[in-house]
C-alpha cells in the first residue's frame, strides 16, 4: 500500500511563490483562489524581526472529514491514497468547507465544484512528481510515503522531528511540516494587524484573533508580542442567508406538525380544517421551501438529484434527504386522513409524523458536526437548541394561523410556545457563557460582540416583546409569533456566520 504525503521545510523555503504560480499553471487555477499557497509570519519587535515563510495546501489527511460529509463521493480516495475530486460528481454544496480544517478547498468560479490540491495525482499516476517539488528552488517542498519506513516523512513521523497543522483536530494530516515557526501553523496564532499593510488587511473573513477585543491592534492574552501574518489568502464564508432561511423554514414544517400531533392526543383529530387538512398545507409549504432554499444554494443546482442518485450514506446531507423525504410521505398521507375526515387514522399517523419531524428539525446538528473545521458547531447543545426552536417555530406559526381558523386547546399551544420560548434562551445562554477553546470563544464573540452583534440583539430584543404578547391570545399572539419568527431567523442567521468568523490558515 502506499500513502504519499508531503514534507514541507519551512526552513528551506523562501516565500518565492513559485509551488503557488506553477500549481496555477497546472490545473489552470483562476485568479482570487489557490490549491497552494504561502504564509508570511513576522515575529519579534523591530528592528528584532524575524519573517517565516509556510506553504499551505490540502493535507491529504488519513480520516478526511471533506471525504465524510461529501453527499455525492465527489471527494474520494484514490489507490495511492490521495484525496482526489471528482467535478462531474460534484453538486456545489460547499459542506467540504466548512468540514475542512485546513482553509484547503474552494469552489472553483470556472466549474462551479470544489476544488483543492490533489497532489498533482495526473502526474504521480505518469511517474512523475507534482509540479509545486519540480519547480521549487530550494527543495523545501518534497513527496513520499508513509508506509515506507526509510521515507523522510516516515522518519519525521516516528521521532516527532516534524509539524501538522491543527492537531487537536486528529484528522491525521499526511502533510509534515519541517522546522516551522509554530505560529505560521496555528492562524489564531498570528494575527492580521489593522495597519493598512498592503499584503494583509482585517477583513470579515480573516478578522484580528483577539475576543476581547475584536478591533484592537494584535495583542496576546499573556502579554506576549504577537506575531503578525503579513501575507495569506483569504476565505470567505460560504454559507449564508440560504442556510440560517432553510434552518428556520423546516423548524416552521416541523414545529407545525408537533403541535398538531398534540392536538391529535388532546382528542381533536375530528377537526377537520384546524386539525386534518390546513396544518399538513402548511408544513407542506414550508418544507417546499426549505428543499428550494437548499438547491438555490447549490453551485451546481441542476445536479440536486445526485444526493439520492449518487448519495454518500455517511454524509448527513444524503441522510437529511431521506428525513425530508420520509417527513412529506407523513404530510402527504396526513393530509389525506384529513380530507376523508379519518379521525382514527390520524391517531394512527401521530408516531411517525412525530419522529420525522423531530428528524426534520434536529437532522442538522449531525450534519454541522460533520463540519469538523467550525468548531462552534460541534457544542453538545446544537441539538437541543434546534429542537427548542422547532417548538418556538411550530407555536408561533400555530399562533398566525388562528387568526384564520379557530385553533383548539391555543392555551396548550401558548403554554408549548412559551415554555420553548424560555427553554431556547436558556439553552443559547448556557451554549455562549463557560470556558471555551479559543476557537470557539473566538465565534461566541464575533456572535455576541463582534460582526453579528446586530442580529444577535435583535434576537435579544425580540424574544422579551413576544413573550407577553403570546399570553395573550388572538392578534397579540399572532404579533408575538411573528416576532419570535424574526428573532430566530436572526439568531440562526447569527449563527450560521458566527461559525465561520474564525480564520483557519
Amino acid at each position: 500500500m502506499t500513502r504519499l504525503g508531503f514534507v514541507l521545510d519551512s526552513g528551506n523555503c523562501i516565500g518565492c511563490h513559485a509551488c503557488t504560480v506553477a500549481c496555477k499553471s497546472e490545473h489552470d487555477v483562476p485568479v482570487g483562489v489557490n490549491r497552494t499557497w504561502v504564509k508570511y509570519v513576522e515575529t519579534g519587535v523591530f528592528p528584532d524581526t524575524d519573517r517565516h515563510f509556510s506553504v499551505m495546501r490540502c493535507n491529504q489527511c488519513e480520516d478526511a472529514p471533506c471525504m465524510t460529509i461529501c453527499p455525492t463521493s465527489a471527494l474520494f480516495r484514490a489507490d495511492n491514497g490521495v484525496v482526489d475530486f471528482d467535478d462531474h460528481n460534484c453538486i456545489g454544496c460547499k459542506a467540504c468547507i466548512n468540514a475542512c480544517p485546513y482553509d484547503a478547498i474552494y469552489i472553483n468560479p470556472a466549474t462551479s465544484t470544489a476544488h483543492k490540491c490533489n497532489f498533482c495525482n495526473h502526474r504521480i499516476e505518469e511517474g512523475l512528481e507534482p509540479s509545486c517539488v519540480i519547480v521549487c528552488p530550494t527543495r523545501a517542498i518534497r513527496v513520499g510515503d508513509l508506509d515506507d519506513p526509510d521515507s523522510e516523512i516516515s522518519r519525521l513521523h516516528a521521532n516527532g522531528g516534524g509539524s501538522v497543522r491543527s492537531p487537536e483536530q486528529n484528522t491525521r494530516p499526511r502533510v509534515v511540516y519541517k522546522d516551522a515557526e509554530p505560529s505560521s501553523l496555528d492562524p489564531l496564532a498570528a494575527a492580521i494587524a489593522p495597519d493598512g499593510l498592503i499584503w494583509a488587511d482585517t477583513t470579515p473573513a480573516h478578522p484580528t484573533p483577539t475576543p476581547v477585543a475584536l478591533t484592537a491592534a494584535p495583542s496576546r492574552d499573556d502579554g506576549a508580542e504577537m506575531a503578525r501574518t503579513v501575507y495569506t489568502t483569504q476565505h470567505k464564508p460560504v454559507w449564508g442567508t440560504m442556510v440560517s432561511g432553510y434552518l428556520v423554514t423546516k423548524a416552521i414544517a416541523a414545529g407545525v406538525m408537533l403541535v398538531t400531533a398534540l392536538l391529535v392526543v388532546l382528542g381533536h383529530g375530528s377537526e377537520q380544517a384546524a386539525v386534518g387538512v390546513v396544518p399538513p398545507m402548511v408544513a407542506g409549504a414550508f418544507l417546499a421551501l426549505t428543499g428550494v432554499l437548499l438547491v438555490g444554494d447549490l453551485r451546481q443546482p441542476g445536479r440536486f438529484h445526485y444526493l439520492i442518485t449518487r448519495g454518500n450514506s455517511s454524509s448527513w446531507l444524503v441522510r437529511g434527504a431521506y428525513v425530508l423525504a420520509g417527513f412529506a410521505v407523513c404530510l402527504a398521507a396526513w393530509w389525506i386522513a384529513g380530507l376523508a375526515e379519518a379521525g382514527a387514522a390520524l391517531s394512527l399517523l401521530v408516531v411517525p409524523t412525530v419522529l420525522f419531524a423531530l428528524g426534520t428539525a434536529g437532522y442538522t446538528a449531525f450534519l454541522f458536526a460533520q463540519c469538523e473545521g467550525r468548531d462552534l458547531w460541534q457544542g453538545r447543545l446544537l441539538l437541543p437548541v434546534l429542537l427548542s426552536q422547532t417548538v418556538v417555530a411550530g407555536g408561533a406559526a400555530t399562533m398566525v394561523l388562528d387568526l384564520f381558523l379557530e385553533v383548539p386547546e391555543i392555551v396548550a399551544v401558548q403554554t408549548m410556545l412559551a415554555i420553548g420560548l424560555g427553554a431556547n434562551v436558556v439553552l443559547v445562554v448556557v451554549e455562549t457563557r463557560g470556558r471555551h477553546s479559543r476557537h470557539v470563544t473566538m465565534a461566541i464573540a464575533d456572535l455576541t460582540l463582534g460582526a453579528q452583534r446586530t442580529r444577535y440583539l435583535l434576537w435579544l430584543f425580540l424574544v422579551p416583546v413576544a413573550y407577553p404578547l403570546i399570553l395573550l391570545g388572538g392578534v397579540p399572539a399572532a404579533v408575538g409569533g411573528i416576532c419570535a419568527l424574526i428573532g430566530l431567523f436572526a439568531y440562526e442567521d447569527a449563527y450560521v456566520r458566527a461559525g465561520q468568523s474564525v480564520p483557519l490558515s
